[in-house]
């Protein structure tokens, strides 16, 4: 398994957005939507709740400035919470996304911090619907069961922000792995992270016919089995 496993995507990215949401109504009708939620959501919210009140003002006041709730993360693994989207096949719960929506609108309404572990859900989807077969088979059956946590998001770079297409790190292919040399910044809880979903030029921004064009995913195993940085990764934590 590559350490820095890419993660393919199936075809050009569709531009420009505009066009997605232009047979779109300009004012959505909200008599017609339907607000009724599934009577599993009610068990859902029941039980995430249940966990959360275990955890109370005291806990989460007790980790303030600055520390992470290994307790409290560690108890939804345990309980499958943070699996919620991935496959039943893969040890998961195989939920919707509004059923993961779910959860985390529980731990808000208890007074918990879902950002804490929201990026498990968020990033979920971009190995679900683009990793190969052999990355889904060797890492979700870890995501599930907390061998590995999935929650950094590396995107953000010093001199890209908004604009996302000017990212400067690159990926350059050495036979069978990539290297990937650069820099982000803002990428939230990277510290209790194993895995990074990371987005990295593959070809020049001046060499392609559209700015779009150029960018992959990769999927990056950021620790190894001791739990350690990997050599030529390092961490600067903005502590707050």
């Amino acid at each position: 398994m590559s350490m820095f496993s890419e993660i393919t995507r199936p075809g050009p990215i569709p531009r420009p957005f505009s066009r997605l949401c232009r047979d779109r109504p300009a004012v959505l009708d909200w008599s017609t939507m339907d607000f009724e939620q599934p009577d599993d959501f009610a068990v859902i919210r029941t039980e995430v709740r249940r966990l959360c009140d275990k955890y109370g003002n005291e806990y989460w006041r007790g980790l303030e400035p600055d520390r992470y709730p290994e307790e409290f993360v560690a108890d939804l693994t345990r309980h499958g919470w943070l699996a919620a989207l991935i496959p039943e096949q893969y040890g998961g719960g195989g939920l919707s996304l509004a059923g993961a929506s779910v959860i985390l609108e529980e731990i808000a309404a208890s007074g918990g911090n879902p950002s804490a572990c929201h990026a498990q859900m968020y990033v979920m989807g971009t190995l679900l619907r683009h990793g190969s077969d052999e990355q889904k088979q060797h890492y979700l059956p870890q995501v599930a069961d907390g061998r590995k946590r999935l929650q950094a998001f590396g995107v953000t770079e010093p001199a890209a922000g908004s604009e996302t297409t000017r990212i400067a790190t690159r990926a350059e292919r050495d036979g069978d792995v990539y290297r990937i040399n650069g820099q982000k910044i803002w990428t939230s809880r990277a510290l209790y992270s194993d895995l990074m979903i990371l987005l990295a030029r593959t070809t020049p921004i001046d060499q392609v016919e559209h700015r779009l064009d150029g960018l992959s995913v990769f999927l990056v195993e950021m620790r190894d089995d001791a739990g350690e940085l990997i050599p030529g990764l390092r961490i600067d934590p903005i502590d707050t």
